[in-house]
């Protein structure tokens, strides 16, 4: 296991770019998981299983409440949990001290927006399906996006009876319609400006990285994730200075066609990534 440590930390030394692919595993090895009906999810959002009958955080963000309050007492709670403490998990901090010294660049599909909490930049970041702290119009009458902090914050402390005070409810300020969090939870996902940029962004980085030595390091992301798995095995097969790394915890899938050009590391994220960095 240390040869194959030495290799991933040679390979990143060496390479022009790194590119970041992060999924729900990355938030599992933090101790998150929007998936599980566990220990946490009965703790933090116990109240909300019990009367609407959802499982997890994730299907709390599809659910359909009847009424605001009741909404936005669950995503404030959600943004609470995630970002509660206002400081990076020893995942996060590892992750960043192996990359930042590299050009790197991060795609995620992960609204926890622990990336930004643990200091990267945030033009080095693309977060596919938005996150937790962003707010937009329901309705996406305009392309703008606004930081939820301060009401988020307010609003989970200020819940009672799975509700929050409708006074704190938050308003578009250009049509006065509704709110929510700029997650991609319907049709109304807004991919706009900010969302554009970073998305070019990404795009720019990978096209810069042509014929260089580019290494896409995947983390966390399952064998059937399109979104950013699929992406980054056809760069690896495209590219022919390309190194795939994918780490992950019993569940790693690398095709025939780039096996060589891969390193595969099963393994808790977190220990792999700690062990990575004092590697490093």
């Amino acid at each position: 296991m240390n040869e194959q440590y030495e290799e991933v930390i040679t390979k990143i030394k060496e390479a022009d770019a790194v590119v970041v692919g992060a999924s729900n595993g990355l938030s599992i090895s933090e101790g998150i998981h929007i998936f599980a009906e566990n220990k946490d999810f009965i703790e933090k959002f116990g109240d909300f299983r019990d009367k609407y009958g959802f499982r997890s955080i994730i299907q709390g963000c599809f659910y359909p409440f009847p009424a605001e309050e009741e909404k936005w007492a669950f995503f404030s709670r959600m943004y609470d949990y995630f970002l509660y403490n206002g400081e990076a998990s020893p995942v996060m901090k590892h992750l960043y001290e192996l990359v930042q010294d590299e050009d790197f660049f991060v795609v995620t599909s992960n609204i926890d927006d622990h990336f930004r909490q643990a200091g990267f930049p945030e033009d080095r970041l693309f977060e596919i399906e938005g996150n937790s702290r962003n707010l937009q119009c329901r309705n996406a009458c305009h392309n703008k996006i606004y930081p939820g902090d301060d009401i988020l914050s307010e609003m989970a402390r200020a819940q009672e009876n799975g509700k929050v005070p409708a006074e704190l409810i938050p308003e578009c300020p250009a049509c006065g319609g509704p709110m929510q969090v700029h997650l991609e939870i319907d049709r109304n996902f807004l991919k706009g400006e900010a969302w554009q940029t970073s998305f070019q962004a990404y795009r720019d980085f990978i096209e810069k990285a042509h014929s260089k030595k580019l290494v896409l390091l995947e983390l966390g992301v399952g064998a059937r994730n399109q979104l950013i798995k699929a992406p980054f095995m056809d760069i690896t097969y495209a590219e022919k200075n390309a190194a795939y790394i994918t780490l992950n915890k019993g569940e790693l899938y690398i095709p025939e066609e780039i096996a060589a050009k891969s390193i595969g590391v099963n393994g808790d994220t977190a220990e792999v990534l700690q062990r990575l960095a004092q590697l490093k």
